[in-house]
């Protein structure tokens, strides 16, 4: 009987896969924790993609800027405990396709905080502003649509 292992930005294996049909040209294989491991504190990094929309992986360290979305988004934290700040925006980004960083004090009404443990997801609603906090390092899985915070280092990921 083989027993399913949950890695972590502190203790992972770097993976493989084995295409089965299809070319292997239109897989992408990627350790979220690994890529976590080499970013900078919330560096939106691209590992996923469909179309338009993204999975974003961010190292959850500190604290993040401000950011924003036109859209909802999720957050679902992989590793360590991530505290999310929401503020209904007075003056929200109202035609942004992914996330944009905003002003260091948003002005708007406090929504509350959101705190999050591994596997604990979180919706951003369309129009808050929103900033993580980590005392220790940790992993965030976002999912969102492809914008200008999107990093896609696809060569980095996948040939190395």
């Amino acid at each position: 009987m083989s027993t399913t292992v949950f890695g972590s930005i502190g203790d992972y294996q770097k993976g493989s896969i084995e295409i089965v049909s299809g070319d292997p040209r239109h897989y992408v294989f990627s350790n979220i924790f690994e890529v976590a491991s080499k970013s900078a504190p919330y560096e939106r990094v691209v590992v996923g993609k469909n179309l338009e929309y993204v999975q974003e992986v961010m190292r959850a360290e500190g604290c993040s800027p401000w950011f924003a979305c036109a859209h909802d988004e999720f957050a679902l934290c992989m590793d360590g405990e991530v505290e999310v700040e929401l503020v209904k925006l007075a003056n929200p980004p109202s035609e942004s396709q992914g996330a944009v960083q905003i002003d260091e004090s948003p002005k708007g009404q406090r929504m509350g905080l959101i705190k999050m443990k591994r596997g604990h997801q979180a919706l951003l609603p369309a129009g808050c502003g929103y900033r993580f906090t980590a005392t220790r390092l940790g992993v965030i899985l976002q999912q969102t649509i492809l914008g200008q915070l999107s990093k896609q280092k696809w060569n980095e990921i996948c040939l190395k």
